[in-house]
């Protein structure tokens, strides 16, 4: 029971760190912002927004993306144009993170903070 929940904290926090990773590295290129502690808790905050606004039924998944989106965009300098660009290289740099410590290390994980990854 103590080594599932240490995995499992282990895992929550590898997860983060890598969420916030990819958004450290996406407001890096489109925003110049160099602050990787603020990457971390803007993917703290997205995910719980996430998670509140995902569960509506049909239109939940749209209204999460606008609302991760909204995120993005008050924690950023910039519009909503730089806060869409700054998700979408976030999900990318997501999945390339993630391909590459899967593959070579065999994880198994995903980045928390960043939707569908």
């Amino acid at each position: 029971m103590v080594t599932e929940l240490i995995g499992s904290v282990v895992t929550f926090i590898v997860a983060l760190l890598i969420g916030g990773l990819a958004i450290y590295v996406s407001a890096r290129v489109i925003a110049d912002v160099d602050d990787y502690s603020h990457a971390v808790v803007t993917a703290v905050i997205g995910a719980i927004a996430w998670a509140l606004t995902s569960w509506i039924p049909l239109i939940g998944p749209i209204i999460a993306l606008i609302v991760w989106i909204a995120v993005i965009n008050w924690r950023y300098p910039g519009d909503w144009v730089e806060a869409v660009l700054i998700g979408l290289v976030a999900w990318v740099s997501a999945l390339v993170i993630l391909f590459v410590l899967n593959a070579v290390l065999g994880l198994g994980i995903g980045a928390f903070g960043i939707p569908g990854v």
